[in-house]
């Protein structure tokens, strides 16, 4: 039987990029400076119509001084995290 995981939240992954961009009071011109990203990927991320890659997550978080964990972990809105396996 294979269980699958939850979907990820991506919504509130987007409401999570716009709150820290908001709460340093950046536009998106300013993000895209600090982050190497394309103004317009910056607005299609936040708008829902791209999805971006992990290097563009990556990126966002080190230009946001956010921990990627923290800045991803809102992907699990509405349901826990996986527990790591014991090694």
């Amino acid at each position: 039987m294979t269980i699958f995981p939850p979907d990820p939240d991506l919504a509130a992954l987007r409401l999570e990029l716009s709150r820290l961009r908001a709460a340093r009071r950046w536009t998106y011109d300013e993000l895209a400076d600090r982050s190497g990203l394309g103004r317009r990927t910056l607005i299609e991320l936040e708008q829902g119509r791209a999805i971006g890659t992990l290097t563009t997550w990556h990126a966002l978080a080190h230009a946001l001084g956010a921990p990627l964990d923290e800045l991803l972990g809102t992907l699990c809105a509405g349901h826990e995290p996986p527990v790591p396996l014991a090694t």
